[in-house]
């Protein structure tokens, strides 16, 4: 995949300066960091360059034209720690005193129009997350497998999700061949009848939470009964997990075997995420997995580190959930209660 900007060094080195002044710990007062992110933005000190494909992408995107991102050499920290892998959120919290990366991924949202979305009950409620290999959830379908992750789209169970997803290389070892692969959702409706299509919008599929959620969250088990295909082209789908209901008619159960066929025909793109990558794609208008193709260093395989954040996909989409935001803070869905956004 080709990128939409590689940046200078000269680019890097002048927002990593800008980035290693910010005063605020996006851990400890998310809201303070975007406001400094926010003031920042409306400097001079942001790189033309990256004002100008952030401006790109916004207008494409707000379009309609929802294609995947990738941009090099983006600014990273000095130091990229390596964490105690039996709890490496909290070891995140003790060793990373800046947030260069964090900055990036914040400015990249706000030059984009693209506001953050975080979970009270996921990471502490945390904006920025960890793809990072937790020991507790080997061989699962999370975010802290070290293995691969089947075709879905973030938190497929849960009411809100993000429209977009953005992943920064921040430890990746060449040597070792895992991939994002990424299908657009136009692609997949190519190979569906309308026939299926319209099965595919009646709520009758149903997606079990992932094991970190049900960690995190007990009330998080199952999904109340949704549709697979929302809006245009937007998929609500996790490979091996969404099924049709009990109690669904048998063409509930074709047409998902008829979605499965059309993702083995729908064209992907795979991007190999580098160090200082950022790739960033639509979450629903689209699916995602991990492909690990070839391991040649199983360390450093575990040690891959990618920071990802969601995004809704604009201010004003973003307000629509506004009774979820009972923290206050825009953006942080409060689903440790039973409301209607806690499933």
């Amino acid at each position: 995949m080709e990128p939409i900007l590689q940046l200078s060094n000269r680019d890097k080195e002048v927002l990593v300066s800008a980035f290693l002044k910010l005063s605020t710990n996006p851990y400890r007062d998310y809201p303070a960091f975007c406001d400094e992110i926010a003031s920042l933005s409306r400097t001079s000190t942001i790189p033309d360059a990256v004002a100008t494909a952030c401006e790109q992408i916004r207008v494409n995107r707000a379009s309609g034209s929802e294609a995947a991102y990738l941009l090099r050499n983006c600014p990273l920290d000095p130091l990229i720690p390596v964490f105690d892998q039996d709890d490496p959120v909290s070891d995140k919290y003790r060793q990373k005193k800046t947030f260069v990366a964090e900055g990036f991924l914040a400015l990249f949202a706000e030059l984009t129009a693209t506001p953050l979305l975080a979970y009270s009950t996921r990471n502490n409620g945390d904006f920025f997350h960890d793809v990072y290999a937790h020991n507790r959830y080997r061989n699962t379908q999370t975010q802290k497998t070290d293995g691969e992750l089947y075709l879905h789209n973030d938190r497929t169970a849960h009411p809100v999700r993000a429209d977009y997803l953005s992943l920064l290389g921040m430890r990746s070892d060449p040597s070792n061949l895992i991939y994002t692969g990424y299908v657009d959702g136009r692609s997949i409706l190519r190979f569906l009848s309308a026939e299926h299509q319209a099965l595919l919008r009646q709520p009758l599929y149903c997606t079990p939470y992932d094991e970190y959620s049900r960690d995190s969250n007990s009330l998080q088990v199952d999904s109340k009964p949704h549709t697979v295909l929302e809006e245009s082209h937007c998929f609500r789908y996790y490979e091996t997990r969404t099924k049709p209901l009990p109690d669904a008619p048998r063409e509930a159960f074709e047409a998902m075997l008829a979605f499965r066929d059309a993702l083995v025909l729908a064209e992907k793109v795979r991007v190999s995420i580098g160090v200082g990558d950022l790739f960033s794609f639509p979450n629903q208008a689209g699916l995602h997995n991990r492909e690990i193709v070839k391991v040649c260093d199983p360390v450093q395989a575990r040690l891959r580190w990618l920071l990802k954040t969601y995004s809704f996909r604009s201010p004003e989409y973003m307000q629509r959930f506004r009774e979820a935001f009972s923290t206050g803070v825009d953006g942080l869905v409060c689903d440790n209660v039973e409301s209607a956004y806690a499933a």
